[in-house]
């Protein structure tokens, strides 16, 4: 179905307020800029950035909505023969090979990094966007295996395909708010992915293979 002109221009003015708002926490940091400044910036009412953003964490995390169902997509999509585990990564794999910013593998996402460690407000804001990470995938390999409602596995299994996302995601972090270039980490994190991958055991890495 077709994008109507008012749906297109809402986009538009939510995806320009987003963008202003980056670059004013990336310039003054989190704490420091208020809801009306990115209202002046963008040139709209105060009340126009709350009706997209009831809260300033939902400003920073706006691309957040791709990133909470990701993982348990990555599953679901997986290939026949293929477990869960595999798939994550595999599809991580292929993020940090082609050097992707979804991986934080860019030029500036050590200043990204370092607003949320200046700010309690994001650091919790992130912690919560990784449980509902967590809660989508076992959700879908409740699903995915047809698993009975008491069964602990799925959660069990959710956790640590979750631990080796965070720990890849940790791992960039890490290293690029060094400076580093973006395609030198990348050759690391590949040889991380196969240490992470050597510590998983047969029964977590066998969960969920699709028939």
């Amino acid at each position: 179905m077709a994008e109507g002109l008012r749906e297109r221009k809402k986009r538009e003015t939510r995806q320009r307020i987003s963008d202003i708002a980056t670059g004013l926490f990336l310039e003054h940091g989190f704490v420091t800029v208020t809801m009306a400044e990115v209202a002046e910036a963008a040139d709209v009412s105060v009340n126009t950035v709350y009706n997209y953003f009831p809260a300033k964490e939902d400003l920073f995390f706006d691309r957040s909505s791709g990133v909470v169902d990701q993982l348990a997509r990555w599953v679901r999509a997986r290939d026949a023969g293929e477990s869960a585990a595999r798939a994550v990564l595999r599809e991580l794999r292929a993020d940090i090979e082609a050097v992707s910013p979804r991986v934080g593998l860019m030029e500036g996402y050590d200043r990204f990094m370092r607003v949320i460690h200046d700010s309690p407000q994001l650091r919790s804001r992130l912690w919560s966007l990784q449980q509902e990470v967590q809660d989508n995938l076992e959700a879908a390999l409740r699903e995915e295996t047809d698993a009975a409602p008491g069964d602990p596995l799925p959660g069990l299994v959710a956790g640590q395909i979750c631990w080796i996302h965070s720990t890849v995601f940790t791992a960039i972090g890490r290293e690029m708010v060094k400076g580093r270039a973006p395609a030198e980490v990348s050759r690391e994190m590949l040889a991380l992915v196969d240490d992470i991958e050597e510590l998983l055991g047969d029964r977590v890495l066998g969960y969920a293979v699709r028939g």
